[in-house]
């Protein structure tokens, strides 16, 4: 078992890279089995789920090996294997096989994805999706069994943006003869990065950031090296972390459009940022203002996965401040661990009261989800005394040893094992 133990109230100071996206990266990863040829997804960062996902596809008789900091992909040969709850249980993104498999095989086996447990996060726009390009499925005792012998390319239209049926049904579509149509897709930036990546290996994608995306169907995809887009969860963690400690931080490998929702909600607390071509540099000192409401929904607009981060840095805020969770129903886990560290905060159903405090106090709290870990590190760092986190084992799903970054800016971060 290992724990993160942090001594608060260090101002952050310093420049970081922030690491390849990780919710680009596993579709990404999933797509390589489109093609025979050999994938080579640079700057790959080493996360749990990561490695999830690649034992996945070594399941499939697939090969996946890092090579430095580079991840290296060949599916030249991918055996029709039921994938089973022990390797899907483990994430969440394993329901990305099927648009990829469907496209290779014409046939998919895969028990129900797990993850973080965050709320019902159901799959029936996966499965609706899939059925729209003539996929017969069938759930035959928790295994989702996928016959794709009819498929054909069609116009579908989604009742919901629903970012992982957008990427499957793009993967599924990739080879299918003539043209699919996406109505109603989702817009996030990695939607991009995912077309981004098919069209590198030969595919035909338009339209991808925008709520109609248009695939036309090519034979055959080859390999190709590509680097994913950088982590927009990542660098706004960083930035929360800079409103619970004070300091001024330079982070590099940024785009900023991908976090405008994130930094707007910045500027509303009183940070300071200062924004270049692939960079910004932020500073920030004191206590942040409360944001009278804050709401979460799909991109553009403010991210469900930065809302444990602003949660905790909202505890200290100057005020009182409302956040409405619109995603996912059971995201306020981890409000519990805070107010063992003296945090305010009032939960019914998907609405959280937040009245801020003076300051934080040290405590031993547990990571329950990736975002929801994050959040007490992020308070952890502008706490007195010293915090003691344990179930790093979620936090690491996302973040590239968090205790090397952190440290790097000046925070007292280490990681023990017992």
């Amino acid at each position: 078992m290992q724990k993160l133990i942090i001594d608060g109230g260090k101002p952050l100071k310093g420049d970081i890279d922030i690491q390849t996206a990780k919710n680009a990266v596993l579709p990404i990863i999933a797509a390589c089995i489109l093609t025979e040829d050999t994938v080579v997804i640079k700057n790959c960062p080493h996360l749990n789920d990561i490695s999830a996902m690649t034992d996945i596809i070594h399941h499939l008789g697939c090969k996946g090996e890092f090579n430095g900091a580079d991840l290296e992909i060949c599916c030249k040969d991918v055996a029709l294997n039921a994938i089973n709850s022990d390797l899907t249980g483990k994430l969440r993104s394993s329901i990305f096989i099927l648009g990829p498999l469907l496209s290779r095989l014409r046939r998919a086996y895969i028990s129900h994805p797990g993850g973080c447990e965050i709320g019902l996060r159901p799959i029936d726009l996966h499965i609706s999706g899939l059925k729209g390009l003539g996929v017969k499925i069938d759930d035959n005792r928790g295994v989702i069994c996928c016959d794709g012998s009819e498929m054909s390319s069609a116009t579908v239209s989604l009742d919901f943006a629903s970012v992982g049926a957008t990427e499957n049904i793009m993967m599924a579509a990739a080879t299918l003869e003539g043209e699919t149509v996406i109505v109603n897709a989702a817009r996030e930036p990695e939607i991009v990065d995912l077309a981004n990546f098919i069209n590198a290996m030969g595919g035909d994608i338009k339209g991808a950031g925008g709520s109609v995306i248009k695939i036309t169907g090519v034979k055959k995809l080859h390999g190709c090296e590509y680097k994913p887009m950088p982590d927009r969860i990542c660098a706004g963690t960083v930035l929360t972390a800079l409103i619970s400690s004070g300091g001024e931080v330079r982070l590099n490998n940024v785009v900023p459009e991908h976090i405008f929702g994130i930094t707007e909600k910045l500027k509303k607390m009183g940070m300071d940022l200062a924004f270049t071509d692939r960079a910004l540099t932020a500073r920030f000192e004191g206590r942040p203002r409360a944001i009278h409401k804050l709401e979460t929904n799909v991109y553009p607009a403010f991210p469900t996965d930065m809302q444990p981060q602003f949660c905790a840095a909202l505890s200290v805020a100057t005020g009182s401040s409302v956040v409405v969770e619109n995603l996912f129903e059971n995201r306020f886990g981890f409000t519990a661990e805070l107010q063992k560290m003296g945090a305010a905060i009032t939960v019914k159903d998907r609405v959280a009261v937040i009245r801020g405090v003076r300051s934080l106090s040290g405590a031993t709290v547990r990571a329950l989800d990736l975002r929801g870990g994050a959040a007490l590190v992020v308070a952890a760092l502008g706490a007195k005394g010293r915090s003691v986190i344990y179930g790093v084992n979620h936090i690491d799903r996302g973040y590239e040893k968090i205790e090397s970054m952190l440290s790097a800016l000046g925070a007292a971060v280490r990681r023990e094992s017992e």
